[in-house]
């Protein structure tokens, strides 16, 4: 194995893959957008460039942003155990705004999470001046009012710094992509793309053995779905009624957050909507919240299980001091819905994904007792059952804990802090705790070396976070995904869709990167450079 020289990088330290010099390279010349498979060092990019970058500018300093605590504190690490460069400051809300600026004196390395920089510049406490190399990571976050936007915004009026930004999803739409270009300033060059058939990246991709195992729903729980369907069919009718999803057979959740978007447009503007009046808008308001509630709770049926669904209707229901809403009102007053709580009630039974799931993991275990497990779920009740089911595996192989994310909902469901959710980070890494029950939070750039195993509990619709779930395993080795599904139910369409977006995805980077080689050909190569896509070469160091 052969590492990077540098008098910046720390010596057998960075692996020299000629993908990882070409693309940071590029960096060094022209704002970029990197997109690479999970397992590919995105990190050992943004840390040549880094080295490179403080080489070439000592005096300016560098940021480097991500989304959460863990992966800020996770790349600090590496930039400490890997470069020589000032030793970096973790911005991430523990140091007091009033004691950031005293730190700043260029040249720093700050890592920190794109909220705190954000709120530092909105309060004026904190400027972009200082700095001239930004790293965007997990940069497919940069659209809406995510604060990379306005980071990117603010870097952009400061003058001639330069952005690196990465990502392994950039998503399935080309307005979305072209939002990250323009939000991060990234010019129509700017954009290096490894989908992972190329031959410079082929060695290094692990093989990730994809599997579907499909369960059936028992009865009971079908019993379950068509008192909750004719409940929807119910809410649907109403907005029908009044003149709403008239051209939809079949309504999708997608279907109904689209109409909740132009309803709430309507409503903020006391306006008409089509053909119906205010009032009856206002009407369709409330019959859209009723089917949310409903869409969700069927979905819960279908695919998550009984205590999922008892924990939703236990937080629908008026307890203590809280009063219900009208729309919750309505919900719970629904006689279908009432008669699904009555059959709930009495329901012993767990939806087979439960068993099919810690069946899973137990036979992983009874393999490999070294392995290393992720569970991902949904929701934060499923993986409470999980982590109880498998803490009863008679074997006392398998040590779980459930890893979700920040916000507490009540004193039932405690969130962690981004500290705890660090420590468990560090107990699965050291084998202490060996499978994660994992909600989202799990999902993005966490660096988890070896994981022998992924299980979705259920599909996910998002193509970005189908391949980070993916991509927690084979990293390092033959890598296994397992998607569970049930028979006859959204889990199918999901998934489908899922897999539909991802090969949408691949299309479109390759069709934009076939543009940008055209535009390239026809524009020739920059003075003193070369084009670093396809067949030539920029200068490497």
């Amino acid at each position: 194995m052969v590492f990077v020289e540098h008098p910046h990088i720390l010596p057998g330290r960075l692996e020299d893959r000629l993908y990882q010099r070409t693309i940071s390279s590029h960096a060094l010349q022209e704002n970029l957008l990197a997109v690479l498979p999970t397992g590919l060092g995105k990190t050992a990019i943004a840390l040549r460039l880094m080295a490179e970058w403080h080489l070439r500018h000592p005096d300016r300093s560098i940021l480097f942003l991500a989304p959460t605590r863990p992966l800020v504190e996770q790349h600090a690490r590496s930039i400490r155990e890997t470069l020589r460069l000032p030793d970096p400051l973790v911005f991430t809300g523990s140091i007091p705004p009033a004691d950031r600026p005293l730190l700043l004196a260029p040249p720093q390395v700050v890592v920190a999470t794109p909220q705190v920089i954000a709120n530092d510049l909105k309060e004026g406490t904190l400027s972009l001046e200082p700095f001239s190399l930004v790293i965007f990571d997990e940069a497919h976050r940069a659209v809406g009012d995510y604060p990379y936007v306005e980071i990117g915004r603010r870097f952009r009026e400061v003058g001639d710094g330069r952005v690196l930004a990465l990502t392994a999803s950039p998503g399935a739409r080309r307005d979305r992509i072209l939002e990250v270009f323009r939000n991060l300033n990234i010019p129509s060059t700017g954009l290096e793309i490894r989908i992972g058939d190329e031959d410079d990246v082929r060695p290094y991709l692990q093989t990730i053995r994809l599997e579907s195992v499909y369960v059936d729903a028992p009865e009971a729980f079908l019993e379950l779905r068509r008192d909750l369907q004719r409940a929807l069919d119910r809410q649907l009718e109403r907005l029908r009624g009044l003149g709403f999803l008239r051209d939809r057979p079949y309504v999708t959740r997608t279907d109904l957050l689209e109409l909740g978007h132009r309803l709430r447009a309507a409503t903020s503007s006391h306006r008409a909507l089509g053909e119906a009046t205010p009032g009856q808008v206002w009407e369709a308001v409330n019959a859209l919240a009723v089917a949310m509630k409903l869409s969700h709770a069927l979905e819960l049926a279908e695919t998550q299980g009984a205590n999922a669904l008892r924990e939703f209707f236990r937080r629908m229901a008026p307890e203590g001091a809280r009063r219900p809403g009208r729309a919750d009102k309505v919900f719970l007053s629904d006689p279908d819905v009432t008669r699904a709580r009555e059959r709930l009630a009495t329901l012993s039974e767990e939806h087979p994904k439960v068993e099919a799931a810690v069946g899973l993991v137990r036979d992983e275990f009874r393999r490999n007792p070294g392995a290393r497990v992720i569970v991902f779920t949904q929701y934060r009740d499923t993986a409470e059952v999980l982590v109880e089911h498998l803490q009863k595996d008679p074997s006392g192989t398998i040590h779980p804990i459930r890893f979700v994310g920040q916000a507490s909902r009540s004193e039932r469901d405690r969130g962690l802090s981004q500290k705890q959710q660090g420590e468990i980070l560090d107990r699965f890494r050291s084998g202490e705790v060996n499978c994660l029950v994992a909600t989202s939070v799990a999902e993005e750039g966490l660096d988890i070396p070896r994981t022998d195993l992924v299980v979705f509990y259920e599909p996910v619709p998002s193509e970005i976070r189908s391949i980070q779930r993916r991509g927690r395993t084979g990293r390092t080795q033959l890598g296994r995904a397992v998607v569970l599904q049930t028979r006859g139910t959204r889990d199918i369409y999901t998934q489908r869709a899922s897999r539909s977006k991802e090969t949408r995805m691949k299309d479109l980077l390759e069709e934009i990167q076939g543009a940008l080689l055209a535009e390239d050909a026809s524009r020739g190569p920059a003075p003193g450079s070369q084009s670093s896509r396809k067949g030539v070469q920029r200068t490497l160091f």
